[in-house]
């Protein structure tokens, strides 16, 4: 398939990364960003530039997209000048994290154009969309599956959760549900040791050699917490909303979320003091502040 074009709308922070990754296997892109200078680096690389999501599904067969909300997500998708005023894609790759109700309605959209719709978000930061190790969860019709295996494996590990709409949006706001839950119980842990005179590396490391590990202690806090940057690379208002998200679904599952609701309205105090395009290892900060304490190391 390498040498085909390929549609990307969002090339962002996530989508900008994703795109390289096609372009350095083979394929030609025709790209769309409502900020220009997104598509910048691509664009001198020879992708070609759209005026239009529209256009872009007017120039290939395969039209994948990564952006930021759900609200977002559906304006491109089945807006005035969206995909679905395309007249050549059949198949819109969704790498956003849109949520399971979104998907639902999008995929239903789609039908009157025969457009499949495949939902793929992915997990593992601008790190892992550079270097090709993402966590991809993709849900779609199994010989559509086929299909768009080949593109989607240059992102990282695929992990395939069925046909139906909305099943591997599902399966993301669970994770990041718990990347985040993470992140605040660390926080309140390691600012109770410095509070009581433990160094917080050192603390840290008895962490994540003992049960107590977990992703924000093995990963956030030694890259962006105990060094004081907050800088992982995802913002607090992307993380708020991804919980939102979670706990709405939930909800509507009938499936009670107790400590989820903590983890988002920790989130909201978070966004609130630092703002949304904060990193969101602020939630530390909050926790130093409501401590007294800095934890470094």
């Amino acid at each position: 398939m390498a040498g085909e074009t390929i549609g990307f709308v969002g090339t962002g922070r996530m989508g900008g990364p994703m795109a390289g990754r096609l372009m350095d296997a083979g394929y030609a892109l025709c790209v769309y960003d409502t900020q220009s200078e997104a598509s910048k680096p691509l664009v001198e690389r020879g992708a070609r530039l759209a005026k239009s999501p529209a256009e872009v599904a007017s120039s290939a067969d395969i039209v994948l997209a990564s952006l930021p909300t759900p609200d977002i997500v559906k304006a491109v998708a089945l807006g005035p000048d969206g995909i679905i005023a395309g007249n050549r894609a059949r198949i819109v790759i969704d790498l956003s994290t849109s949520g399971p109700g979104a998907a639902k309605l999008i995929a239903e959209g789609f039908k009157p154009r025969n457009l499949t719709l495949v939902d793929a978000p992915v997990s593992g930061g601008i790190k892992g969309a550079v270097n090709g190790t993402l966590a991809v969860m993709v849900s779609c019709p199994k010989d559509t599956y086929q299909t768009v295996q080949p593109i989607l494996k240059h992102f990282g590990k695929l992990f395939y959760t069925g046909d139906k709409p909305g099943t591997a949006q599902t399966a993301k706001l669970a994770n990041n549900l718990m990347a985040a839950a993470a992140l605040v119980i660390t926080s309140e842990a390691v600012a109770m040791g410095v509070k009581g005179g433990v160094n917080a590396k050192v603390l840290i490391d008895i962490i994540n050699a003992s049960s107590g590990r977990n992703s924000a202690s093995e990963d956030k806090f030694p890259r962006a917490v105990l060094p004081g940057t907050f800088d992982f690379g995802f913002t607090t208002g992307l993380s708020y909303k991804d919980v939102r998200l979670c706990i709405d679904e939930a909800e509507a599952m009938g499936v009670p979320m107790v400590c989820g609701s903590v983890v988002r309205q920790m989130l909201a105090i978070t966004n609130a003091k630092y703002g949304a395009s904060s990193d969101f290892t602020s939630i530390a900060k909050v926790l130093e502040e409501w401590a007294g304490v800095e934890m470094r190391g």
